[in-house]
């Protein structure tokens, strides 16, 4: 339906004057283009879907990144953890939307398959407080998933709607990279409280994130901020501190979006170490520097969110 509203919109685009409705042609060209751009609104937003609540879900907050291997996975793990930790009366959910390839249970330290309640509704893996679902929990840990894009479509719909999430007050779902179907099919059908854009220092890293910025300004999704990832690398025996991957580019970034930075996590062997023993840094070392830069980061986004429903 939206493939066909926007075929039919980039038609209307392309009409000339001659061929448009009577009047059309004695009008000022500002005119034709407000009549022109009237009409593919019209069309387009016939074409998108309804968005619907998630059953259960107070506020949705999505971790995303245009990049793959900047920490996305990680940082939405550990912030889940950080929102839980900051305030005891919230309950967290943690959503791994990367079809394709799913590393929350691993962090989380989760496996299994999901118990169907008798509405037939997934209930989620939980550890550590925090309600979990992912691919990885419906299929064989080392099978490939070899699907085309409707296939992928129809399983976020799954992981969206199909679970049984209790009563949840913060929902946070970690996207795959880039910003292509998965990230615009779950813009488009839940309402998403804020969107938070992860990236490393990098140049390379800097380019993908302004175009996940960007794809969700266009969705209309509030962008709440920016978080720098590996922003620094300090040597455990001397103390020396090495920008690794270029020092305050997420910051640049920030200031030419328009948009805060909501902190700096460190680049730490046990952030990695944590997440791989699935016992993340917010948890297993609560004191440490890079769990207070999460928690400081959480802090941040509850301040951005809107005010939840009642």
């Amino acid at each position: 339906m939206a493939g066909s509203a926007w075929r039919w919109a980039l038609r209307a685009a392309r009409v000339p004057a001659a061929r448009a409705a009577p009047g059309a042609a004695a009008a000022s060209s500002g005119s034709r283009d407000e009549i022109l751009r009237d009409k593919r609104a019209r069309i387009v937003s016939r074409g998108l879907p309804k968005q619907k609540p998630i059953e259960g879900v107070k506020q949705v907050v999505v971790l995303a990144s245009g990049k793959g291997g900047v920490g996305k996975s990680t940082t939405a793990v550990n912030i889940a953890l950080a929102l839980a930790a900051n305030d005891s009366t919230k309950e967290v959910g943690l959503l791994d939307a990367d079809i394709y390839g799913p590393s929350i249970p691993k962090m989380m330290n989760l496996k299994g398959n999901p118990e169907l309640t008798p509405k037939n509704l997934m209930r989620p893996l939980k550890n550590y407080g925090i309600a979990c679902m992912s691919m990885g929990f419906l299929v064989d840990e080392a099978a490939p998933i070899v699907w085309r894009g409707l296939m992928v479509m129809s399983a976020v719909e799954k992981l969206l709607r199909q679970v049984d999430w209790g009563q949840l007050d913060y929902l946070v779902i970690d996207m795959p990279p880039g910003t292509g179907d998965v990230q615009l099919s779950v813009s488009q059908n839940i309402p998403i409280a804020g969107a938070v854009i992860v990236s490393t220092p990098q140049d390379v890293a800097l380019l993908d994130a302004c175009k996940g910025a960007e794809m969700f300004r266009k969705v209309h999704v509030p962008v709440l901020g920016l978080v720098q990832n590996m922003s620094v690398f300090q040597c455990p025996k001397c103390k020396h501190e090495t920008h690794i991957f270029g020092a305050d580019g997420v910051r640049d970034l920030a200031k030419t979006l328009g948009l805060d930075v909501l902190g700096d996590i460190p680049l730490h062997v046990n952030i990695r170490e944590t997440c791989d023993l699935g016992q993340p840094v917010v948890i297993s070392q609560p004191q440490s520097d890079a769990a207070k830069a999460y928690l400081k980061i959480a802090v941040e986004i509850v301040r951005r969110l809107p005010v939840p429903p009642a």
